[in-house]
């Protein structure tokens, strides 16, 4: 290494002209001199400055460099890049595995050495995707296909038909009937049609003797099926891929290598008690501001939320974020408003700024697709009357409250199209951006895919739904208890608050008591409370039969404010619990028509089960499982970890907005869910994987390498 001294030049650090200076051979522009050198990078020696300069190191400390926001942004994406990678990387090796694996198999098939092994790639338009016939899965890359009929076979598929254990290919059929009007509130049922049952069945003895029977060979070639499972029977099913021969490969070395230049490897995550939570001894702080208690579980540290402010939110790094979002934990971010432009919510305004409209069979006035709560029948609504209910309240001609939820609204997975104001206008209140934001967030998986991908619809989506503060035990308006694929943020931007006169609030406790008489009658549990004196032939008795759920609505305001609505997230760790208490009282609960429900496929993503004030209580008293429960206020968004099953109740009329996002720390949740999905039954609601988590995980390891790549050129 050697200075220059043939004439003078311009020191990078000092801004002076010296006669001997270190050119950096990298950049081939910058140059320091030996007095900056020795006094601003004293750790640094010429020989390396010579090969690769401060400012290309993007560690330079000039007072331009110091004020250069682009190179922060560069600084502040390197440690993004590095992040993503550090969490990314073992789902990049477990998935060249199973594939090298797949490749290898496919060798001893044909009788050829592994490098003898071209996979035929297939050419898909860009808004095409391909699913497994079997399971329903997305494909991602290998998968086997029939070269006659074309029928898709995934990986997992493969590896269960040669295990003998294939899921996912069964069938289900739902039947729901209706009991009667009267049946809606205690009531007797109408006679089900003679020779049905409503419930739940499965595919035929014949269709389970046909997936029995669906085998491998023993060098592990495999057969397309028969044509009762969709297939042709043709004697074997081609190995075929759809990124390049060698993509991954190549991807797997260069993100080793850079794994392993950044020491990236092993290094551990945040720490829970690392962040302003907590006390020096470890303790919680149950004095701090930012914390909200929302369950009393014994023995344990995570009975607080995180709750910062969204000014809390500017000002604060991710750090203390990403200290409690790694441990699979809700956050609340109040007054997140307050970052708005004024612009309004209120439901009437939102549905003038929608341009497209639909209209009934006869009519020209614009209606709007609901879901009556009581029933959970769909109901075509005026869209002026809709939303005065919202604002005002409507009533059954016996005076209990109507609750109906829009569905599918605005008429589009479009939101910004339809809302372009009020798209922009959430876009810009979203906490902690770098997450959640659906096309800049950095750290969001989703944001990765390519421009001309056929892309997953995260959202923004509007829940609007009316809602009543005490808790009804039939037709209350919520989503029921459900587990996303994905994380999720959701905001609660306007709500409105409906009262009813004492004589309405009198007639809904006379049919709460109803209600009460036909759940003893067909549970044959005592749900509810009563004088032990009852008599159910007396009946004066109904007086004293008073449900558990109408005893807790003093209990739903917090800190004497109105709440919006009711949240119940459950631990991930709780799942298993959670699903065997359900399983034990599925009858003890109503879905359509109010029909008990008969079977369970899956407790959880059945999405047919509200646990009430009564079923938490028993859940903790038998399994000692507790949901973190807070009231979500106006203006405060929840961020919902994927793989947390939750519930939510709105104690008014709420309009929320969702959307969806995908965390680094939470993709190995993600692919489990989308590995639980695809054994549900074929139609199952919850069955069809529509993040194609993978792909984006590929995609997003792609672009942080390529982002290093040029960072370290």
């Amino acid at each position: 290494m050697q200075g220059r001294e043939d004439k003078f030049h311009y020191c990078h650090q000092c801004h002076q002209n010296h006669n001997r200076v270190i050119s950096c051979q990298k950049c081939e522009r910058k140059h320091y001199c030996a007095t900056c050198i020795q006094r601003w990078y004293p750790t640094m020696s010429e020989e390396a400055i010579a090969k690769s300069c401060p400012f290309c190191c993007r560690n330079c400390n000039c007072k331009a460099c110091l004020h250069n926001s682009e190179i922060v942004k560069t600084v502040e994406n390197t440690g993004h890049f590095k992040y993503l990678l550090r969490l990314l990387y073992p789902f990049l090796r477990k998935f060249h595995h199973d594939q090298v694996k797949e490749k290898k198999i496919e060798a001893k098939i044909k009788g050829l050495e592994l490098s003898e092994i071209e996979v035929p790639q297939v050419v898909l338009r860009s808004n095409e995707r391909l699913f497994c016939n079997n399971c329903k899965t997305s494909i991602v890359d290998y998968y086997r296909s029939c070269p006659r009929c074309s029928y898709d076979l995934c990986l997992t598929c493969c590896r269960e038909i040669r295990d003998g254990c294939l899921q996912g290919g069964v069938n289900m059929y739902t039947s729901h009937f209706d009991r009667g009007k009267a049946y809606l509130h205690g009531g007797e049922s109408l006679p089900l049609p003679s020779g049905k049952k409503s419930g739940i069945r499965f595919s035929s003895k014949k269709r389970m003797r046909k997936i029995s029977q669906w085998k491998a060979r023993e060098n592990g070639d495999i057969p397309c099926p028969v044509n009762k499972l969709g297939g042709c029977g043709h004697e074997y099913l081609e190995l075929k891929c759809i990124f390049a021969n060698g993509w991954l490969s190549e991807l797997k070395v260069k993100a080793k290598k850079l794994v392993k230049v950044h020491n990236l490897v092993d290094r551990p995550h945040h720490s829970g008690q690392s962040c302003s939570c907590f006390k020096l001894n470890g303790q919680i702080d149950p004095c701090s501001k930012s914390l909200r208690k929302a369950a009393s579980r014994e023995g344990v540290s995570d009975n607080y939320l995180y709750c910062p402010s969204a000014t809390d939110v500017q000002h604060e790094s991710l750090e203390h974020f990403k200290s409690h979002w790694i441990k699979g934990e809700p956050l609340i971010i109040t007054n997140v408003l307050d970052y708005s432009s004024g612009l309004s919510w209120e439901p009437m305004v939102m549905s003038r700024a929608v341009r497209d409209t639909s209209y009934s069979k006869g009519s020209q006035k614009l209606v709007v697709k609901t879901v009556d709560c009581l029933d959970l029948c769909e109901v075509k609504i005026n869209t002026y009357q809709f939303f005065k209910g919202y604002m005002e309240g409507r009533t059954h001609s016996n005076s209990w409250p109507v609750i109906l939820k829009l569905k599918d609204w605005p008429p589009s997975s479009l939101f910004e199209e339809r809302l372009p104001r009020h798209g922009a206008e959430f876009m810009n209140i979203l906490p902690y951006k770098d997450y959640t934001h659906p096309y800049s967030g950095i750290l969001n998986i989703a944001t990765k895919l390519p421009p001309d991908f056929l892309k997953p619809d995260l959202g923004p989506k509007a829940y609007i739904a009316y809602g009543v503060a005490e808790e009804l035990g039939r037709g209350d308006s919520v989503t029921k208890l459900h587990c996303d694929m994905s994380d999720a943020v959701n905001v609660l931007m306007h709500t409105a608050k409906v009262d009813y006169s004492s004589k309405q609030v009198a007639e809904i406790e006379k049919l709460k008591r109803k209600h009460a008489i036909q759940d003893r009658r067909e549970f044959f549990n005592p749900l509810y409370a009563r004088d032990e004196t009852f008599d159910m032939n007396h009946s004066k008795s109904e007086e004293k039969l008073r449900p558990i759920s109408s005893m807790q609505s003093n209990t739903l305001s917090l800190n004497g404010k109105d709440g919006g609505a009711l949240w119940d997230i459950f631990r991930r760790e709780d799942v298993p619990k959670l699903g065997e208490y359900l399983r034990n009282h599925h009858k003890e609960f109503r879905h359509v028509y109010c029909s008990p429900v008969e079977q369970v496929v899956h407790p959880i993503h059945d999405q047919t089960f509200y646990l009430n004030m009564y079923h938490k209580k028993k859940l903790k008293e038998e399994f000692g499982v507790e949901p973190w429960s807070f009231v979500q206020q106006l203006g405060e968004a929840v961020l919902i970890p994927a793989g947390c099953p939750h519930q939510v109740r709105n104690l008014m009329s709420c309009t929320k907005i969702a959307l969806d996002f995908v965390s680094p720390e939470n993709i190995n949740e993600c692919i489990r869910l989308t590995d639980e999905f695809r054994t549900l039954p074929r139609n199952h609601r919850a069955k069809k994987d529509k993040l194609q988590v993978k792909k984006m995980c590929l995609h997003a390891i792609d672009y942080v390498v390529q982002g290093l790549e040029k960072l370290t050129e």
